[in-house]
């Protein structure tokens, strides 16, 4: 049987340095080729029309074109996976970095800077990682959103999720989450009767940039839990970088530097099983794209101590890993669309919570 051809890699940076480390990255091996580069997103455009590639790494901030004005347009003529090559965190170029992902790119990753030799390879293999799940997603052209559009629930099949029980919502996500997050939670109300817990799975550096950017888009409040605090109603609360995030039976928060679990710190089944240790069947879990297996192991939990289960459906996953394993697990008691489940969480208000 003959070797799948390597991923066509096109490389857009207006920066020489960081396109020579960039292909530093990926050269040499069997399954990734690097078959352009580009200075700017016009430039970029025409080289996606010559060289047809796999998966594009831009850059935000170019010349003559920027990054997300090239992803606009990629994704409205010559749809595929982007993944956005940035300077991390807080600075002016994070809210464009979110940007960028609603316009339709993928994925975000730290530009490689100055470091340690074991800290490049470690850069590397994170990059590599991206690309190759980058390979196995489904990109379509970029249609604009319809707030207006409605989903109808039958109100017996409302009834029939418990919607009075639910006191605590848990939120694990990974590859393609903060666009799923924003659409989900955009239909919550900011006097939302619950607190929200979510593990996002996205590289060092953008976690705070995601909060800023989902708290300008969310009516909710949006946290990143430091210390030790109180859960808080109308709350959506991330775990600080690297660390797990637990909830007590009071409702307290709890970030730790406990061991990763399966290779994640901060892991969704952590969160997730603390959840359904502390309040059992007042729990609602759910679970969004993403690759691999975190949160499945939690969602199990929250189902055994009686609480109500979701995941992603698989048409609207930009990877349908973990929903997908949830599935074929058991776990999952509902499978739909992110603004469906942001409807359904909608109801929680005036349902009965004090």
């Amino acid at each position: 049987m003959n070797p799948a051809p390597p991923v066509r890699v096109l490389l857009i940076d207006d920066s020489a340095l960081a396109l020579a480390v960039l292909a530093r990255m990926l050269d040499g091996l069997p399954d990734v080729k690097v078959v352009a580069t580009a200075r700017n997103g016009l430039e970029g455009l025409a080289a996606v029309q010559q060289h047809d590639p796999t998966v594009v790494l831009t850059d935000l901030y170019m010349p003559v074109m920027d990054g997300l004005e090239f992803t606009r347009r990629l994704m409205s003529n010559s749809p595929r996976p982007i993944l956005v090559v940035s300077t991390a965190f807080r600075d002016p170029e994070s809210p464009l970095a979110f940007q960028s992902l609603e316009a339709g790119a993928v994925d975000l990753f730290p530009k490689p800077g100055p470091g340690t030799p074991e800290e490049f390879e470690a850069s590397r293999q994170e990059l590599l990682r991206k690309i190759r799940i980058l390979t196995g997603v489904r990109v379509v052209r970029r249609q604009p959103a319809n707030p207006s559009g409605g989903l109808s629930l039958p109100q017996p099949f409302l009834e029939s999720l418990r919607l009075k029980t639910v006191r605590l919502v848990v939120i694990g996500a990974s590859t393609g989450g903060p666009q799923a997050l924003c659409t989900l939670l955009s239909r919550l109300p900011a006097d939302f009767p619950a607190p929200l817990l979510c593990v996002q799975h996205i590289s060092n550096g953008f976690l705070e940039g995601l909060a800023d950017w989902l708290q300008s888009r969310l009516r909710i409040q949006v946290r990143i839990a430091s210390g030790k605090e109180s859960a808080r109603p109308g709350t959506l609360h991330f775990p600080k970088e690297g660390h797990h995030l637990r909830i007590d039976a009071r409702g307290e928060l709890t970030a730790s530097l406990d061991p990763p679990v399966s290779g994640h710190r901060p892991s969704i089944t952590v969160t997730m099983r603390s959840a359904a240790e502390a309040m059992g069947p007042a729990v609602l879990g759910i679970l969004l794209t993403g690759m691999g297996e975190d949160g499945v192991d939690g969602l199990e939990a929250i189902l055994r101590h009686g609480g109500i289960t979701m995941v992603q459906d698989a048409a609207s996953c930009i990877v349908n890993g973990m929903p997908a394993r949830a599935v074929e697990r058991g776990v999952a008691t509902i499978s739909m669309a992110p603004e469906e489940m942001g409807r359904i969480l909608g109801r929680l208000e005036g349902e009965g919570h004090d």
